[in-house]
């Protein structure tokens, strides 16, 4: 397997992890606000492995900021990572299954964000929105060469990247007064979606997002 990121020195843990399940891994430096920088990582990945059978789109980049106050370099440097790289990405994969006749397996890591409203989240929420549509449109355009894409959507997932988010009492307990499971996603759960896209039970959905939520958008 390829894992991936703007610096590989934050891949260590993830390299080791893989590692220890008995994947054999290889870390690639991946800036998705790079068109170059994509191209060079597919085909770094394509050379080690000779094709792709699952990609999955889990770098992101969110704004906490008032609609009135986002300047055009933030909404820019959403959409660069959020969007437009992972457009970039996806059509880079999917030229390359296409020109070898290979089945394959896309999945965008979106966010409830792009399917409710919050407030202070304009820019990331339409980001996810948008991300949400591009993978239908992907998945219209590339079933009949045996290319799924969809996608998820979780909600707040308690990971130690939230925590100093998290580490308000009354803003932790605002966030979970607004879900019916009243907790928060854990990791696993959010990896458990992801392998059940790219598993043969769900070789019969394509152009689908699934919302790991807690009910939030009930």
């Amino acid at each position: 397997m390829a894992i991936s990121a703007t610096r590989v020195e934050r891949l260590a843990d993830t390299a080791r992890g893989a590692k220890r399940a008995g994947a054999q891994v290889t870390r690639i430096a991946l800036d998705l606000r790079s068109l170059a920088s994509v191209d060079a990582a597919v085909a770094k990945v394509f050379k080690a492995f000779g094709g792709l059978d699952v990609l999955v789109n889990n770098a992101g980049v969110t704004l906490r900021k008032a609609a009135l106050q986002v300047t055009a370099d933030e909404w820019e440097e959403v959409m660069q990572t959020n969007l437009r790289g992972t457009f970039f990405l996806c059509q880079k994969v999917g030229g390359r299954l296409i020109g070898q006749g290979a089945p394959g397996c896309i999945i965008n890591v979106a966010s409830t964000h792009g399917v409710v409203a919050f407030p202070n989240r304009s820019i990331y929420g339409i980001s996810k929105a948008a991300l949400i549509h591009m993978t239908r449109m992907l998945a219209l355009e590339w079933a009949g060469h045996g290319i799924r894409v969809n996608a998820i959507a979780p909600g707040t997932v308690d990971t130690p990247s939230r925590a100093e988010a998290l580490a308000d009492p009354e803003v932790r307990q605002a966030m979970l007064d607004r879900i019916p499971l009243h907790r928060f996603a854990t990791a696993r759960e959010v990896a458990g979606a992801v392998c059940f896209l790219a598993s043969p039970q769900a070789a019969y959905m394509t152009g689908q997002t699934l919302l790991l939520d807690g009910g939030l958008t009930a």
